[in-house]
């Protein structure tokens, strides 16, 4: 009865856990003081960018483009160290999309074709120009669909409001993300890490309190850094470890990460013979036996539980 409880236990939570990653639900490891800082600069650069869309466009095109320049508040404020954030990406696409946008309602009379030819050419155009910016799609929609007074502007769209509105954009972010080193704004004013020699391996727990510990929103999961680390190790040399001396009561993992990690503890060695617990990843809390050389070639190190994570042995 004890056992069926703890299996059951185990199915729940590994079917908790596939839910999560289905639907992309990630720990955020983001501190409170980052959230509050964002959430400021977006209530100033979307209230400038309001009151000037307004001056232009009225209020039908101004609800369009103020849409898209919300957009953009989430990716220079919640992630302002990211690719898609960066100056030329925020310019560049609102800009470019503009453009195209203008050019597609002139051209083309019908707006439920100008509409996905606008978006389709502005994106393409943004990959070659380097400047991928979500929002854009958005900017070159208002550009077609966004009422008589967007259209009586034609070009003039591009310079005003898009090109003012992205200044200000741009100018709250510099001035929002500066005071704080860690966060400013563009990445490159961020002053640079100092260079650490990286350790033979790294774990789960590694990257666990290294995303913790940076406390800002990064657009990538432990899974993904595990991944980077791997490929570069991979490229630079093999690494592999000796093999330990196996005991009763030890913990030893296979060294994987995220999903992939699995630790098992050894219960008994019987001649060649090794019973053992699954202690973390799938089929954790059931036993199995192996041979002495199966386990030493499934195994990469020994571990101990310590914090909530599995800590590596370093052996000297």
């Amino acid at each position: 009865m004890y056992y069926s409880r703890i299996i059951k236990s185990v199915r729940v939570k590994m079917a908790a856990k596939t839910i999560l990653k289905l639907l992309g639900v990630a720990p955020d490891a983001t501190g409170h003081s980052e959230k509050l800082i964002a959430a400021t600069g977006a209530l100033v650069a979307i209230a400038a960018t309001m009151a000037t869309s307004l001056q232009f466009v009225g209020a039908q095109g101004a609800a369009l483009l103020v849409a898209s320049m919300g957009a953009s508040a989430v990716l220079l404020f919640a992630v302002p160290h990211g690719a898609l954030s960066q100056p030329w990406a925020l310019v560049g696409g609102h800009l470019v999309s503009a453009l195209i946008g203008v050019s597609c309602a002139m051209l083309v009379s019908d707006p439920f074709v100008a509409g996905p030819l606008a978006v389709a050419l502005a994106i393409y155009a943004m990959h070659h120009l380097r400047c991928i910016h979500p929002p854009g799609g958005a900017t070159t929609l208002a550009a077609v669909v966004g009422g008589a007074e967007v259209h009586a502007l034609g070009y003039q769209f591009v310079l005003t409001p898009v090109l003012l509105n992205v200044a200000i954009m741009l100018l709250v972010a510099v001035a929002v993300n500066y005071p704080f080193p860690w966060r400013r704004y563009p990445a490159g004013l961020k002053p640079a890490s100092p260079r650490l020699a990286a350790p033979a391996k790294l774990n789960h727990a590694n990257f666990s309190y290294a995303l913790r510990e940076i406390g800002s929103y990064l657009d990538v999961t432990e899974d993904d850094l595990a991944k980077v680390y791997r490929l570069a190790c991979k490229h630079a040399t093999r690494i592999s470890d000796d093999e330990e001396t196996l005991a009763p009561g030890n913990y030893y993992s296979n060294g994987e990460f995220g999903d992939r990690l699995s630790v098992r503890k050894v219960i008994e060695i019987d001649g060649d013979t090794v019973s053992f617990m699954f202690s973390a990843g799938v089929g954790e809390g059931d036993e199995g036996t192996a041979s002495r050389a199966e386990f030493m070639s499934w195994q990469r190190y020994e571990v101990i539980p310590a914090d909530g994570a599995w800590h590596r042995i370093m052996r000297l």
